[in-house]
């Protein structure tokens, strides 16, 4: 099959059986199919090459088809796959064992499952469970995931509108405003459920002593603070965890995204030994999952987790310093496109200031040979999260690449002027 012939085979199975108006979308910005990936980058269906500096919306932390946990995916293959669910699993048990030493504090206990969104779930009926409170916190922009209950905790209307009524008690505040988030928590609340950096609200880092003070709230009011770290966790903003910036340390912690290694789908919520005596003290079935905490993807974390070394946390702090300047470096030169530049570690994102300019950037940046996208709470933001493991020449390379497409976006706007 030539190349035409297989994007438009897939493109038309994409319209009439998956999401004709995404297909549409993904078809304008230039996105082709992709075929394979190595290290940094993606090889789509006529052999092109573009360095992911989206990364899956931070999974590929460790690189494309890193070998360590490639090579563990296929030994384990070799033994089992899935747990029959009646035996133990050493794998699932080792990864406990892992998380709970290089989590920050006295995180324990792990509810494994497949996905971000379902790690979450996890949080929000352990914080109910836990207390016996029904009142949740969380902030305009954030995004949790798309299933019921995380969507009631999810900060954009969009997305909340059409399935209302969503699970009751969640009130909203906005995010980085410390007096609001403190007036919110009161003796009703069973938690409050933050991300230490917003990611699909656009890359929003909050103000020093903001997870501080959510902490010192909570606390004063017998309330569970979560951090969902399933964007910023394991090395994206140059820590371990985005929340060691501030020394805070949540009852509940979300993973997902990178800890499956960029191999295997993986999530996980970590959590404190009062909180399981008190939701899982008379029933250890209280909240399960079949596919959860299955070998092959215990397999993946483990050797995902060994790839988590000082040496590449420092490269996600300098390689990330190294984009933010390039990039705040082209926005002063196209201070009427480029509004803002922000970020942490390789965590960043650049705002635009008007809508509908990010698509134009994302299909140019594309014929440049570099793959990001735009944020799903701020479309006017394109987010940049490639993996760690990228080089000064890369990162380079994207900064070129940036600054071709301003000047492309700038000659198009003139035009429409």
């Amino acid at each position: 099959m030539s190349a035409d012939a297989l994007y438009t085979d897939v493109y038309e199975k994409y319209t009439k059986y998956i999401n004709p108006n995404l297909a549409k979308l993904m078809g304008f910005a230039g996105f082709g199919v992709e075929m394979r990936a190595e290290g940094c980058y993606i090889y789509d269906h006529e052999g092109r090459q573009f360095l992911d500096c989206l990364g899956g919306y931070g999974t590929f932390t460790f690189g494309h088809r890193n070998p360590v946990v490639i090579e563990a995916v296929k030994a384990q293959l070799d033994q089992i796959a899935l747990s029959g669910k009646a035996f133990f699993t050493k794998q699932q048990a080792d990864l406990a064992e892992k998380l709970a030493e290089i989590t920050p504090g006295n995180l324990q206990f792990s509810f494994f499952c497949n996905s971000g969104a379902e790690a979450v779930e996890a949080a929000l009926k352990l914080s109910k469970g836990a207390t016996g409170r029904s009142k949740i916190v969380s902030s305009n922009g954030s995004y949790h995931g798309k299933t019921l209950g995380a969507l009631a905790t999810t900060g954009r209307e969009k997305y909340r509108k059409k399935f209302l009524p969503l699970m009751p008690g969640v009130e909203f505040v906005d995010y980085g405003d410390i007096d609001a988030l403190v007036a919110a928590i009161d003796d009703q609340t069973a938690c409050v459920i933050l991300e230490p950096v917003q990611g699909e609200g656009g890359i929003i880092v909050p103000p020093d002593g903001y997870l501080r003070a959510a902490r010192e709230a909570c606390d004063r009011h017998g309330a569970l603070l979560i951090l969902d770290e399933v964007q910023s966790g394991l090395g994206r903003t140059g820590a371990a965890f985005a929340c060691n910036h501030e020394g805070v340390t949540p009852d509940i912690m979300t993973l997902a995204k990178a800890i499956g290694g960029g191999v295997m789908p993986l999530g996980v919520a970590v959590y404190t030994e009062d909180i399981y005596n008190k939701v899982y003290g008379e029933n250890p079935m209280i909240h399960t999952s079949t596919f959860g905490g299955n070998p092959l993807a215990c397999a993946a974390g483990l050797a995902a987790l060994s790839q988590l070394t000082p040496e590449l946390i420092e490269n996600s702090r300098a390689m990330g310093e190294r984009m933010l300047n390039g990039f705040k470096e082209i926005q002063s030169r196209f201070p009427a496109i480029l509004g803002d530049v922000r970020g942490r570690g390789l965590m960043i994102g650049i705002e635009f200031t008007e809508d509908e300019v990010g698509e134009v950037a994302v299909a140019t940046l594309m014929k440049e040979g570099v793959c990001v996208a735009y944020a799903l709470n701020n479309p006017r933001v394109l987010r940049w999260e490639p993996p760690l493991i990228i080089s000064a020449e890369q990162v380079d390379h994207a900064i070129a690449a940036l600054n071709t497409a301003m000047l492309e976006v700038e000659a198009l706007l003139a035009v429409l002027a």
